[in-house]
């Protein structure tokens, strides 16, 4: 994601660190350059191209403006949801660790995980937090397609790596790890009914994000809106230099390519926005999200050796 930034009136022009034109620039410039030969045909050969009245493309120009703003807004709508989600999540996590630590005496005496060695509150407090933070890191990663293994597999008991490799949802698989642990937590009366009434609530609203999130990554704008509006931009842009070519003579270039800037632009910044998990500019920073979220577990657990911050770079965080 690009870091908030205020260029001056003259690098707003040439700033393109987080600007979609890398992306458009070849629609760009295949329009100025038909804008160009058309208008040297014109000069050369004159009443070549008829002047036409500016109503049809007016017309045409709100019709593709109401079809990219209905887009656009489509597109904003899922990202911010994406970033209300994600807000949700480092919420429920530090919700959930902080009941953790308050209620869980730590010299209370626990089994973990079934088996006969007894371990300290201590150590149940910090499997739960340590599983917290991994199940973060793992909806990074599924969101994103990525191997999670180097980032979840240190806050994993060493029993559960190969189970987990297997299974075909990772975070899903830690949240059962977190529901087991927290079932043993009740069976040894660590904590009351109440608390532990509340610290389930969390799980589901983090189960909740993930299934949301899922739903945003696996249903994109239907296709058949996304070809109209692209086949109608090109078109449009396309037709713009006949008509402009007979009453703005070698200023047309100039304007078709400002038009078609303007509206690729805003066809390419949908189509970016629409999947906010990505690593692309104006994507969100799921990197830096997830490691606030460990960092500010583990400083809850009172650890020192904790990862710093994740810092923009050139403007840009992942």
């Amino acid at each position: 994601m690009i870091v908030r930034q205020t260029p001056n009136a003259l690098k707003i022009f040439f700033t393109l660190r987080g600007s979609i034109i890398p992306k458009i620039y070849p629609q760009i410039l295949l329009i100025t350059i038909l804008s160009t030969l058309i208008t040297i045909i014109q000069h050369w050969l004159p009443d070549s191209f008829p002047y036409y009245g500016m109503a049809t493309f007016t017309l045409l120009g709100i019709a593709l403006s109401l079809f990219l703003g209905f887009r656009n807004n489509a597109s904003y709508q899922r990202w911010w949801e994406a970033r209300g989600l994600w807000g949700q999540l480092v919420y429920d996590s530090r919700s959930l660790t902080r009941q953790v630590l308050s209620f869980i005496d730590d010299d209370a005496t626990a089994i973990d995980d079934g088996e006969d060695d007894n371990v300290t509150g201590r150590d149940t407090q910090r499997t739960m937090v340590y599983l917290t933070i991994a199940f973060a890191h793992a909806v990074r990663h599924r969101l994103r397609g990525t191997p999670p293994w180097a980032d979840i597999e240190p806050f994993v008991a060493a029993i559960h790596h190969d189970r987990m490799r297997q299974a075909k949802n990772v975070p899903d698989y830690i949240m059962r790890l977190m529901g087991k642990q927290l079932g043993d937590i009740r069976r040894q009366g660590l904590v009351s009914e109440q608390v532990i009434q509340n610290m389930d609530e969390r799980l589901t609203s983090m189960t909740i994000v993930l299934a949301a999130c899922e739903r945003i990554h696996n249903t994109p704008l239907p296709f058949a809106y996304m070809l109209l509006v692209h086949r109608t931009t090109y078109l449009y842009c396309i037709m713009l230099p006949f008509g402009l070519v007979a009453s703005l003579g070698w200023v047309t270039p100039l304007i078709c390519a400002v038009i078609a800037y303007t509206f690729f632009g805003l066809d390419a910044l949908s189509e970016e926005l629409e999947e906010p998990f990505g690593l692309a500019a104006n994507q969100l920073p799921l990197t830096a999200l997830s490691r606030t979220i460990e960092i500010n577990l583990r400083e809850a657990l009172g650890e020192t050796d904790i990862p710093p911050d994740i810092t923009p770079i050139n403007g840009y965080l992942q």
